[in-house]
């Protein structure tokens, strides 16, 4: 077969444009490199320049209008006059005006009484409760548990000094304990019958045991009888024969596993030979008596109360 190759036709070649990338102006550099990475100059996109200016003249009225520059004794205080102090005292006094009608009614009804008006209750708990955590907690903790090593009562137990009714609350939290601030503050002095010597080392060790066997605590039988007969003549008058403790004069129950200061025999034999004298501050100077009521209702609601 002959070869006709030599009698073929050769299509003419295309000529195909630039891709359009490559017809574009090549964007200048700002000159800068960094590992032979350059910068292109673009300008910026014209939205984006146009809110920057807006911001700017927005900022320019904000000075104007609102509280922006600070001086050497205030800032200024823009021609609206705006105060984000004086808001916060409109709303606070708002709310005084809303719950004023709720104190009035504290006042007004009977302590004993305030359990029965589940609103009011209610108010008086959250009020008495927001009151507490301000002034109470400081030494009776954020829940009401107590500091035992300092002396501070439980009060989330039914375990009463000084009563546990709504009115001796009230009456506690109104004048104190032991405070040389009001006369009608709740008052008790225990002897310290080592330190005046009234008991010998040998007759407080007695005693300790005697205490911890009212309480079921681990003791030494033989001290604890020879320490009954010191604890009927020197203790028992206030605390009670068996150690039930008189909450009319604030003397604590030796029979139970509450106790105040600690029941180790190392935190009885201190309290016998030092005795204590915990103080607590009266409140009828520093708190209105519908917040006093308050934390009454607080208070007894914590323990059960009596």
């Amino acid at each position: 077969m002959a070869d006709n190759s030599e009698n073929k036709v050769e299509p003419p070649s295309r000529q195909y444009p630039d891709p359009a990338v490559k017809l574009k102006k090549e964007v200048g550099t700002t000159g800068h490199s960094w590992d032979g990475i350059e910068e292109y100059d673009n300008p910026m996109p014209r939205w984006w320049v146009w809110i920057f200016i807006i911001t700017i003249i927005w900022s320019v009225g904000y000075w104007v209008a609102y509280p922006a520059w600070p001086g050497i004794q205030s800032a200024t205080s823009g021609v609206l006059g705006y105060s984000s102090r004086a808001d916060v005292a409109n709303e606070l006094a708002e709310f005084e005006a809303r719950n004023e009608s709720f104190f009035v009614a504290l006042v007004d009804t009977d302590l004993e009484d305030i359990r029965a008006d589940d609103e009011l209750q209610r108010f008086a708990v959250n009020a008495g409760g927001s009151v507490f955590r301000a002034q109470c907690s400081q030494c009776h903790g954020t829940g009401g548990a107590g500091v035992q090593a300092s002396g501070f009562p439980n009060l989330l137990d039914d375990d009463w000094l000084w009563g546990g009714t709504m009115e001796d609350i009230h009456e506690t939290i109104r004048y104190g304990i032991r405070n040389e601030d009001y006369p009608e503050a709740r008052w008790s002095e225990m002897p310290a019958f080592g330190q005046d010597g009234l008991l010998d080392d040998e007759e407080i060790d007695q005693v300790v045991n005697y205490v911890l066997s009212l309480s079921g605590s681990d003791h030494d039988s033989a001290l604890a009888d020879a320490g009954a007969e010191n604890f009927e003549i020197n203790c028992a008058s206030c605390h009670g024969d068996g150690g039930e403790g008189d909450y009319f004069i604030g003397a604590p129950a030796l029979n139970n596993q509450v106790w105040l200061y600690g029941g180790s025999p190392e935190a009885i034999r201190h309290s016998i030979y030092y005795s204590r004298f915990g103080v607590m501050p009266g409140f009828a100077n520093r708190l209105r008596d519908a917040e006093i009521r308050a934390v009454a209702a607080y208070v007894h609601q914590l323990g059960g109360g009596q």
